[in-house]
């Protein structure tokens, strides 16, 4: 009984400038940080330096799949996809999360050929421990401008991408203990500080990969946010009742199907009018709403 949602357009486009220019800012930072690490794991002679560029390596092809997850996801409905695109953020997010679980666990199994092996390392140079230091704080610094967007609106690709960001950091903190611990004459802290950190970047794959499936599967939005679409709905005039409420997240949006009562005597039109009060109170507020459909029951008598 109600009209298509409000127009969301803008919501998108702005989300996808966001998202375009924090991928943007990512690749080109990781395409330095690559060359600057694995310039110093030459030169200073740090397998785990080395290491922690292949790390940085695998987050520029991240951006770029976080930047086309975005763009196909802002897509307006078509045809062939009547409901929108935004559920391509979530195939992002798990093709993030796979990138993730790969370079955790190359780095494992090498740390752990090393560790068992007993390679010994040749003693990294200084320059290996300031790379380290440099990457620590770019990277978390990356990881709180990305995650301020994927809070901002509510993205499933960007928080897999902030993750990927803290997991790097992790990564160069691993690799600046085990440079320390080598240069102190214990060679042996450079693979076991690298299979902690790959133990860090297999556990935050398995978050992305459990929030990205668990946004495919129609999973109902939050108790408080239920409740919240209630209070709303009664707050309208009209409104007696809401006798059945049901969401489903799609992607990072949520669609609302809801039934409210109302007085029996009404005409038709007067009932219309009080569903689309409603309809548009709840996506005005809440824009997170991707679409709302309201339905009205002739409210019961007391005592019936």
């Amino acid at each position: 009984m109600t009209n298509e949602p409000i127009n969301t357009q803008q919501n998108q486009q702005d989300f996808q400038a966001a998202a375009t220019k924090v991928s943007v800012i990512s690749m080109a930072t990781n395409v330095i940080l690559t060359v600057a690490k694995f310039a110093a794991g030459v030169f200073a002679h740090s397998g785990a330096m080395i290491s922690d560029a292949v790390h940085s390596a695998s987050d520029i092809f991240s951006g770029l799949i976080v930047l086309i997850g975005v763009r196909i996801s802002s897509k307006a409905p078509d045809d062939k996809h009547p409901y929108g695109h935004e559920r391509f953020e979530c195939v992002a997010a798990l093709l993030l999360s796979g990138i993730l679980a790969l370079v955790g666990g190359t780095i494992g199994v090498n740390a752990v050929k090393d560790i068992i092996g007993g390679r010994v390392q040749e003693v990294p140079g200084i320059l290996a421990l300031v790379a380290a230091v440099v990457s620590i704080v770019t990277k978390e610094t990356l990881f709180w401008y990305t995650r301020g967007y994927a809070k901002k609106y509510r993205s499933t690709a960007l928080h897999a991408e902030a993750w990927h960001q803290r997991s790097d950091a992790l990564s160069s903190i691993g690799a600046l203990i085990g440079i320390a611990g080598a240069r102190m004459g214990v060679p042996v802290m450079e693979p076991i500080a690298s299979l902690i950190i790959a133990l860090f970047i297999l556990r935050v794959a398995v978050r992305i990969f459990r929030d990205a499936i668990d946004q495919m599967v129609d999973h109902s939005a939050s108790e408080e946010t239920e409740a919240a679409f209630r209070e709303t709905a009664m707050e309208q005039p009209g409104v007696q009742g809401v006798e059945l409420l049901r969401t489903r997240m799609f992607g990072n949006r949520v669609y609302v199907d809801l039934e409210i009562a109302a007085d029996p005597g009404l005409s038709l039109a007067a009932a219309h009018e009080i569903a689309e009060r409603v309809h548009d109170a709840i996506e005005q507020t809440y824009p997170d709403v991707k679409h709302i459909m309201v339905h009205v029951n002739p409210a019961k008598e007391q005592g019936k």
